[in-house]
């Protein structure tokens, strides 16, 4: 998700976008780990899209 779509949603948003982010990158460690994950890229971008919306609240 790019920032400038990220600058335009609600704090309660943020947070809930955050957290499922957070949620998804715990699965697909655990995934990982088992070996069942196929594209490794996809835990770069989800840790990428978390760093946005932290930077985000901060500055609300």
């Amino acid at each position: 998700m790019k920032a400038q779509e990220l600058k335009q949603k609600s704090p309660e948003e943020l947070k809930k976008l955050l957290q499922d982010n957070r949620e998804g990158l715990r699965q697909l460690k655990f995934d990982l780990a088992s070996g069942k994950v196929k594209n490794i890229r996809e835990i770069r971008q989800i840790r990428r899209d978390v760093a946005r919306i932290l930077t985000i609240q901060n500055k609300h």
